[in-house]
């Protein structure tokens, strides 16, 4: 089932299955997604009764066991996308979850936030977990956004097996949240490319960015360079420096890639006016200041991207 968004999916889910009912949550899993809106609130919205248990950095399986009860109708895991807790801590693995979901007949679900289709491992990135993966470890039914790391539109994608699924398709609310079909459409393309692993890591512009090498990223933002100079650009001090990328967008947190960027320190205007004039281009050009420089990250712009970067900050220094 997919939705309009992975809070719709959290909260059609739960109205399915917990309506009136507990739902038993780890107490430091209670995040926060964007727009200030909260786990316990979707909660509540959904009619469900929230169950926290564990501490805010420790929570054991016997802490999930001691809390079921008649009136307990599923475990929810969510995984902490947006932040991590270091130090003291601990957790209850999806496997582990679903074996004591099985021995009392409880229904688990996973609440992935960004849902990431390919082992980023591979690259580097480590410490999110895949669709395949938790699906593979036996949850019944698991929520993902379709934007963020897995690279398409704005969506909420529901898997799960085919009975959970049914119910769901059953409940009037689905057609509240229901998904329009331009994005569905635009959707479709993008899971179309995970059938080839490289042709996704390629053509997907998220995936692309978090795994592509520092030397292309380096050769990219001498690219950049090299077009402002035969333009002539002489209004600004122009240097390509080491630098580190973040992923954004709710997703790998603690992450830090290394990159190059193109510093740009203007002669003859400030920063702030550079950075309004940017905004002002055809088409509007979104950076960074750093160390009294606007600074442009080489791993976010594309191949065909590089000359009219250049020229939108020729437009803008002049």
């Amino acid at each position: 089932i997919v939705v309009n968004n992975n809070a719709a999916a959290v909260l059609l889910c739960l109205n399915t299955f917990a309506k009136d009912r507990e739902v038993i949550v780890s107490r430091g899993e209670l995040v926060e997604i964007g727009g200030s809106f909260r786990i316990p609130e979707i909660m509540r919205s959904s009619g469900a009764l929230l169950r926290e248990i564990g501490a805010t950095n420790k929570t054991h399986l016997a802490d999930y066991e001691n809390a079921v009860s008649g009136n307990t109708a599923l475990l929810l895991k969510v995984h902490q996308s947006n932040y991590k807790m270091l130090g003291f801590t601990e957790d209850v693995a999806i496997k582990d979850m679903v074996k004591l979901g099985r021995t009392y007949r409880l229904p688990v679900m996973a609440d992935l936030g960004s849902g990431c289709m390919i082992d980023l491992g591979k690259y580097g990135i480590y410490g999110e977990p895949t669709v395949r993966d938790v699906v593979k470890e036996g949850a019944d039914i698991v929520t993902f956004s379709g934007d963020k790391l897995l690279g398409g539109p704005q969506a909420g994608i529901i898997l799960g097996r085919r009975k959970l699924i049914e119910k769901i398709q059953k409940n009037p609310f689905l057609r509240a949240v229901r998904i329009d079909k331009l994005t569905l459409a635009s959707l479709e393309a993008v899971l179309m490319q995970y059938l080839d692993e490289e042709k996704a890591l390629r053509d997907i512009p998220t995936l692309r960015m978090l795994t592509q090498p520092l030397n292309e990223i380096r050769k990219r933002a001498g690219r950049i360079l090299s077009a402002l100079k035969k333009s002539g650009c002489d209004h600004a001090e122009l240097q390509i420096m080491p630098d580190k990328s973040r992923a954004g967008g709710g997703a790998l947190p603690e992450a830090d890639f290394q990159t190059f960027v193109l510093s740009v320190k203007p002669l003859k205007i400030s920063l702030k006016a550079l950075e309004k004039k940017l905004r002002n281009t055809t088409p509007p050009v979104i950076a960074r200041i750093r160390e009294n420089a606007m600074v442009f990250d080489a791993r976010t712009v594309q191949d065909n991207e590089v000359k009219k970067l250049a020229a939108c900050i020729i437009t803008a220094l002049s």
